[in-house]
This record gives structure tokens, C-alpha cells and sequence, in this order.
């Protein structure tokens, strides 16, 4: 999507496999950030696969967030649903695998809704946002890096 189609977008769904660390992440920081900005935009997350629905996001996930000051009050993991392209304006998955997944549940013509969320980083060359879930408190960390370095690269394209 071209910066200028971001106009207009008003609710943005953010999605990685579990849904209980990299997109509840990108959700609770997304909306500390937006609110920061003044946009009024519906948040919400959703996972590919539905493991782990209803569950709170990963306690790990919550500690590198809180540690910088973001809430994951209200957050439960879900399945992304077909109803969710029409939702939706923007469906942004945290990698390539989560992107090839979504484009198989999305109706067609709405795939045009589908990126990359790492798209809106400028400050890092990853393209997908790896996840933490095996590994240590730094992935965690690293997480929360790469997702506000693209939260604020999308912000500004709304604000745009």
C-alpha cells in the first residue's frame, strides 16, 4: 500500500502465528504510540493459528513491553477471521509466513490490505519481525525495537 492509500485507514489489525507475543506487542505499543500522536485508529491482533485463543499475551512479551511503558490490559489472543479483511483497512503481519497464511484466508480482492509490518521501519533492514517465543529475554527486547521503530515509520504515513 502506498503511503497515500493510508488515507482514511481507521482500524489496523496486527498479526504474527500464536498471537501472544510479536502482535499483541505491536498492538499495545501501536496504541500508546497512536494515542501519543492524537490518531484515532481501532487496534486490535490476531494470531494465524488459534492455539492459544483467550489467553493473555506471553508474560515475556508483557515484561519487555511494560519496561518501557506500554499496557497489554485487555489483550487475549485470537484466530484471524475471514470477517477480519472486511474489518479491517490494514492487516499487518509480523513475517512472510504470517503474509503467505493471510493471503490464503483473505477473499481475493482484499489481499491489497496485506503487509508486512516491518514495511514502515526505517531503522532496521529485518524484514520480518522474528519470533521470540524459543529464545531469551533479548528476543523479547528486540521485539519491542523493531516495533516501535515501525510503529513511528506508520504513524507517520497516516499522518502523511
Amino acid at each position: 500500500m502506498e503511503a497515500e492509500a493510508l488515507n482514511g485507514v481507521s482500524s489496523i489489525l496486527f498479526v504474527c502465528m500464536g498471537n501472544i507475543c510479536r502482535s499483541p506487542s505491536a498492538e499495545a505499543i501501536f496504541r500508546h504510540k497512536a494515542k501519543q500522536a492524537g490518531l484515532s485508529v481501532q487496534i486490535d491482533s490476531a494470531g494465524t493459528v488459534g492455539s492459544h485463543a483467550r489467553e493473555k499475551p506471553d508474560h515475556r512479551a508483557q515484561k519487555a513491553g511494560m519496561a518501557r511503558g506500554y499496557s497489554f490490559d485487555k489483550i487475549r489472543a485470537r484466530k484471524v477471521t475471514e470477517k477480519d479483511f472486511d474489518n479491517f483497512d490494514l492487516v499487518l503481519a509480523m513475517d512472510e509466513q504470517n503474509v503467505r497464511h493471510l493471503k490464503k484466508v483473505a477473499p481475493e480482492h482484499l489481499h491489497h490490505k496485506i503487509q508486512l509490518f516491518l514495511e514502515y521501519a526505517d531503522n532496521f533492514e529485518e524484514t520480518d519481525v522474528p519470533d521470540p517465543y524459543y529464545g531469551g529475554a533479548k528476543g523479547f527486547q528486540f521485539v519491542v525495537d523493531l516495533v516501535e521503530d515501525a510503529s513511528d515509520g506508520l504513524i507517520k504515513a497516516l499522518k502523511n
